[in-house]
């Protein structure tokens, strides 16, 4: 007999959980988080991505009273950490630092082999932050503008070589979009990231990097390099050493570049709605505070917010072609 009513009491509380869905994610969500969250980061320490995730993270943990744990997981252009999250159980533990390449350009780089589905894999949250590029040159180099750099490149097509963080990267695409905007030929040289390219710059080895403004600020504001252009329409005059740098409307006008990039907080698939709007509702205001803002723009980062997960969702959707078409022009394939 005890059996039986042991089996009884366990079918009546599957059944009473099964009725009532709704009451039981509603507590799962006013109990969330009851323990340490992970964000996984795709790309390694010290860059723009890991940066902004512990800016990020330091004020969710804060907001959620529970620690957010910082995890680099870097590889295959982030495809690595990408697989990683979206395979994880859509509890709210394991969330990821995503960004504009890794679901609106990767698929195309890596020709639709990439293991993941940069839309159903994920509960997209917010975006985080937004930035651009600066185009560099070493300080001992003749051009003092970007006029003069595109004149001697139409002059001497090929002879400029621009170091990369590698192929398919946001330095890579950005140059495909400034040839095919300037109708200018450089000689592209990818690397494997930014470090030794911009170490193979600073010697003199290459001419030119047009990347990420975090690790190329501080070269500039020592004069070892200087900068000529950024990759936005509009100027970034908030970060101390570019306020007279001038951006693509005004250099390449009709052009249409603008080249920025966004990081982002992502959850696999099937995040409980509870959850994952506990979750957009403490990261929005996290990224809201003025302190964030204030230590995310002298690296050339903006703090942007969406409204919702299903508008941020839309925004990837649209965003998609525009990067399948940077793709399309750089000529980038990743095997």
């Amino acid at each position: 007999m005890s059996r039986l009513v042991v089996h009884t009491s366990r079918r009546t509380v599957l059944l009473g959980a099964l009725a009532a869905p709704a009451v039981l994610r509603s507590a799962w969500g006013q109990g969330f988080p009851m323990r340490p969250i992970r964000l996984v980061v795709p790309f390694p320490p010290a860059g723009a991505a890991d940066i902004t995730a512990r800016l990020v993270g330091e004020r969710v943990a804060s907001l959620l009273g529970q620690s957010v744990v910082v995890d680099n997981k870097p590889g295959a252009g982030g495809n690595i950490a990408a697989e990683f999250v979206g395979r994880a159980a859509p509890d709210g533990y394991m969330l990821f630092l995503g960004g504009a390449t890794i679901f609106c350009a990767n698929k195309f780089l890596y020709g639709g082999s990439i293991p993941f589905d940069p839309v159903k894999d994920f509960t997209h949250l917010t975006r985080v932050s937004i930035g651009t590029t600066v185009l560099v040159v070493n300080a001992r180099e003749p051009w003092q503008t970007f006029a003069e750099l595109v004149a001697y490149a139409k002059a001497n097509p090929g002879k400029i070589v621009m170091a990369s963080s590698g192929q398919g990267t946001i330095s890579h695409l950005t140059l495909a979009k400034l040839m095919h905007s300037a109708g200018i030929q450089i000689t592209h040289v990818p690397y494997r990231g930014l470090a030794p390219g911009l170490n193979d710059l600073l010697a003199g080895q290459v001419n030119m990097m047009f990347d990420g403004i975090p690790a190329l600020i501080p070269q500039v504001r020592e004069g070892k390099l200087r900068a000529l252009a950024v990759g936005s329409a509009r100027r970034v005059d908030y970060v101390p050493g570019l306020e007279s740098v001038p951006g693509m409307t005004e250099l390449l006008p009709g052009s249409g570049m603008d080249m920025e990039f966004w990081y982002s907080i992502d959850g696999p698939a099937g995040l409980p709605a509870e959850i994952a709007n506990r979750l957009h509702a403490a990261v929005a205001q996290a990224v809201r505070q003025p302190d964030c803002g204030e230590k995310l723009r002298p690296l050339g980062f903006t703090p942007i917010t969406d409204p919702s997960p299903a508008e941020f969702t839309a925004c990837i959707e649209a965003q998609i072609p525009l990067w399948q078409e940077l793709v399309r022009v750089s000529g980038a394939r990743i095997e």
